[in-house]
């Protein structure tokens, strides 16, 4: 049956009309001060949207493909190896390894796993091109599916310090650039998020250090590379799938001005910021709403994050949750059967535009100031994040922006200091470091520090 059969014997109705039957409805109440509300983004969100705003920001983009993730500390290759084959027997598609030092040898880490059939992420704590170079050689015709995620700026960002000195890393990059492996180069995105930036914030900074790295191509034209951006998702469950699409419609913007890949490639892990100790089931459900919306938002792969891991170590019941999660996802409430369900959301298609403007007039002011790296340096960067969480914080504090089970409907019986494994909160190391590292930092951590004393 066409729609047009459906629909023929109905008149249409103009946005225009609908707000007027709103604002004879509200008797007199103001329409904008009664009905509209502002994200901490500068974006109005209306009471409705209409055909007659649909925004044509991007073309129709396929997310039934995306990949459930695991992510394993690789401190030992051989634990993790363990770690890795039974996540895959348990339902993960592809894998992140989080390798520490060069004493991690590849082979005991990638041991029995099919690594043509598997995606791989890794993520270095370290910078070493001889060692990339031994991975390559070990993975051969697998490159393809191996993705190095080398962000030294990211490294800068998080740590306030290089891996090793401004020279030697970028001299390290390059090496490893020259290496002519696809899947090089990563974007950390999430450091923002989890520090407080809002998603305007978050578009243009990714933008931004993107660019850097572009800026590298262009300097040496013979090194080409895909760029992988990591993104934290929150709870904001539209703005979160229109923040993941207007950083395709970004990239692809910024991709075609360099004449390089355009394809944008996307892992998703649920924010730790929102994240609670007390409570802590309610931590379930804020990450199944943060994987669905990286699901619709188009994610290649998405990395649930267990329930318990801000206060306990890994265990096998909080890992077999979160990828059950994402099991329901795809399986039961078959999300993977849907090329993208998001298409046509005349309010998802208005937030992706809005986002993608906003991030886009914020990245063309960085590259005014001299770059991201140089706003880095002066702090600007951390100056504009911190301002971002200092509203969000004192939004929480109020109650305006609420986590259930710890600013409101709370438990006082709730207790949580015998079940520490691990140090929830912020840890201060004083050090010395070339510029002010971004700091990652939860909502709820001042309120649970004083709820444990009081226990």
């Amino acid at each position: 049956m066409s729609t047009e059969n459906l629909f023929k014997d109905f008149d249409s109705v103009s946005a225009k009309a609908w707000k007027q039957k709103i604002q004879f409805d509200l008797k007199g109440a103001d329409y904008n001060e009664t009905l509209v509300w502002e994200s901490p983004e500068g974006i109005k969100v209306k009471p409705f949207y209409h055909a007659d705003d649909e925004a044509k920001t991007m073309p129709a983009q396929k997310t039934s493909g995306w990949h459930n993730g695991k992510s394993i500390y690789a401190g030992n290759a051989v634990l993790a190896n363990e770690n890795a084959l039974m996540s895959l027997e348990n339902g993960a598609e592809s894998l992140i390894f989080v390798i520490p030092s060069t004493e991690v040898k590849i082979e005991e880490l990638l041991k029995d796993i099919k690594i043509k059939e598997t995606p791989i992420y890794f993520e270095f704590q370290f910078l070493s091109s001889a060692y990339i170079k031994k991975l390559l050689e070990f993975v051969g015709d697998a490159k393809e599916n191996s993705y190095l995620n080398i962000d030294i700026i990211g490294n800068l960002g998080r740590s306030g310090n290089w891996f090793l000195n401004l020279e030697e890393d970028h001299d390290e990059l390059n090496a490893i650039l020259g290496l002519e492996a696809k899947n090089t180069v990563a974007v950390d995105v999430s450091l923002y998020q989890n520090a407080g930036a809002n998603m305007v914030q978050q578009l243009g900074y990714a933008l931004g250090h993107a660019n850097e790295y572009l800026n590298e191509i262009d300097n040496n034209s013979n090194q080409l590379f895909n760029i992988t951006f990591k993104v934290s998702v929150g709870t904001n469950y539209f703005f979160e799938i229109a923040k993941l699409r207007a950083l395709r419609l970004l990239w692809n913007t910024l991709a075609h001005e360099y004449g390089v890949c355009r394809d944008c490639h996307i892992i998703a892990t649920p924010t730790k910021r929102n994240k609670t100790l007390y409570d802590y089931n309610t931590n379930m459900l804020r990450t199944t709403t943060e994987s669905m919306a990286a699901v619709l938002g188009g994610a290649n792969m998405v990395c649930n994050m267990p329930y318990d891991a801000i206060y306990h170590k890994e265990n096998d019941f909080g890992n077999r949750i979160a990828i059950n999660q994402l099991l329901l996802l795809k399986n039961e409430s078959y999300f993977d059967k849907i090329d993208n369900a998001a298409d046509g959301a005349y309010y998802i298609e208005a937030l992706t535009e809005q986002l993608a403007n906003k991030g886009l007039e914020l990245f063309k002011s960085i590259e005014k100031g001299g770059g991201f790296l140089k706003q880095l340096k002066t702090h600007t960067i951390q100056k504009k994040i911190k301002e971002s969480a200092q509203k969000e914080q004192a939004a929480f504090e109020s109650g305006k922006e609420v986590l259930v089970g710890t600013n409101k409907f709370l438990n006082e019986a709730d207790k949580m200091k015998d079940s520490l494994e691990l140090y929830p909160f912020v840890k201060t190391n004083a050090r010395k470091t070339l510029l002010e590292p971004i700091i990652e930092r939860r909502l709820a951590e001042d309120v649970e520090q004083k709820r444990l004393k009081d226990e």
